[in-house]
């Protein structure tokens, strides 16, 4: 079945009256579909203005080369639902494309979905209820998402939660540069899914990898992710773990994409009372341009509420409770990072809970000719610096070989409280 176009053609103009939104119609294309056991539903050329709506198990919702399906900013076409927020389970305006429980859910197409997001990226601090999501996907099996354009989210960009076999694609995503918290690609506690083939363009992480905070009553990890062949632009981050991390992530591994502008490439980011375990990443033939600094691991993160306590930046050894993060297990080679501004790395463990094992083979940094300083993350004392070496602190059992950092104002490896650090970086 195909939605054919309502508003294109020379004569159309846009308007915000109801009877020009395709949203009920769709909707029941999309529910008798279902009813029959699932099939196509197909959005033909066009523009097709409409507000949020719910896909079924057994839909393969398909937009056409030349359609947009442009949802229109009113908050009382995106109606509350439950779902999570940032690691928190509470009601949230209705993702535009929202599914939950289902499975055998598929987007694919050549055509374009539009979330309209300057409105909300305006009067954020003004809604009683949390954005919507452009995909929100929560509880569903077998996703598929193919090739489509997404454009202007109101939040995150693509939100799978608690899925499991997630499969996403040649996806391209632009969400201006400025625009606020809107990630690209969020899997959160979700199992099995593999990220490829992607152009992600957004003004925040690109991808970021989550598993819930302190304040989320289902510790679900998230396992089992692979990202390969991905380009991404701009953004905190290139591919980012953490900082809601409470349900422990492991088993990941990213490979053979391009980073280019992304303030960090590698970022790992968590602090005390989040708890969690972030183990077994694994990152290789990866290539870097015009970064803040390429590798982070930051164990202090004050972002957010929480992160202001006195207990998240102190520096000295506290007690291990079920509230201390662990990170091990992080191996990194093959990577070229140019253009690098702040630090080579900047990799932190907690005292109480160093980082292990670790690994740095065959990477190679290069600072700019004259970088603007910049602070590799964002924790208490961690002030701007401009062409730093590799800083290690709080690391036990690192092995670095075949590491050179290129145009280094000082030394070019600095540890501080490590141990067992095999060593092998060279500079010029």
């Amino acid at each position: 079945m195909t939605l054919t176009d309502q508003t294109s053609g020379p004569s159309a103009a846009p308007a915000a009256a109801v009877d020009d939104l395709v949203t009920a119609r769709l909707q029941q294309e999309i529910d008798e579909a279902a009813a029959r056991g699932g099939g196509l539903v197909a959005v033909g050329p066009g523009v097709h203005r409409t507000g949020a709506l719910r896909l079924r198990s057994g839909i393969e919702l398909h937009l056409e080369a030349g359609a947009v399906l442009q949802f229109v900013p009113d908050p009382a076409l995106y109606p509350p639902v439950a779902a999570r927020w940032e690691g928190v389970a509470r009601r949230v305006h209705s993702p535009c494309l929202y599914a939950e429980g289902e499975e055998n859910v598929a987007i694919t197409g050549l055509g374009t979905i539009d979330g309209g997001g300057a409105f909300w990226w305006e009067h954020r601090d003004e809604l009683e209820l949390p954005r919507p999501t452009l995909v929100g996907l929560h509880g569903c099996t077998r996703v598929v998402l193919r090739d489509v354009v997404l454009r202007n989210s109101p939040a995150w960009t693509v939100h799978p939660a608690l899925c499991e076999d997630v499969s996403i694609s040649g996806l391209r995503i632009h969400n201006p540069a400025d625009s606020p918290n809107t990630d690209g690609i969020d899997p959160e506690s979700c199992r099995g899914v593999r990220i490829s083939d992607c152009h992600i363009d957004v003004g925040d992480d690109c991808i970021a990898i989550k598993a819930g905070t302190e304040r989320t009553e289902e510790r679900v990890p998230c396992e089992n992710i692979t990202i390969t062949n991905c380009t991404m632009v701009h953004g905190h981050g290139g591919v980012v773990l953490g900082s809601e991390m409470a349900g422990g992530v492991r088993n990941v591994v990213i490979t053979a994409c391009v980073f280019r502008g992304t303030d960090r490439g590698i970022r790992v980011k968590t602090r005390r009372g989040r708890g969690g375990l972030i183990e077994n990443v694994r990152v290789t033939g990866i290539v870097m341009e015009d970064v803040l600094s390429p590798f982070t691991v930051n164990s202090f993160y004050h972002c957010g509420p929480e992160g202001k306590l006195p207990h998240v930046g102190d520096r000295s050894a506290r007690a291990v409770d079920e509230g201390t993060p662990r990170i091990r297990g992080l191996h990194l080679s093959h990577i070229t990072a140019t253009g690098v501004r702040a630090s080579a790395a900047h990799l932190f463990g907690l005292p109480e809970a160093p980082l292990t094992d670790v690994s740095l083979h065959d990477v190679a940094v290069t600072f700019a000719e004259d970088p603007v300083p910049g602070a590799p993350e964002m924790a208490d004392g961690v002030d701007p610096v401009a062409g730093e070496g590799l800083r290690l602190g709080f690391v036990h059992d690192a092995r670095l070989s075949g590491v050179r950092v290129h145009g280094a104002r000082g030394e070019d490896l600095l540890l501080e409280q490590c141990e067992r650090v095999s060593r092998e970086v060279a500079g010029r």
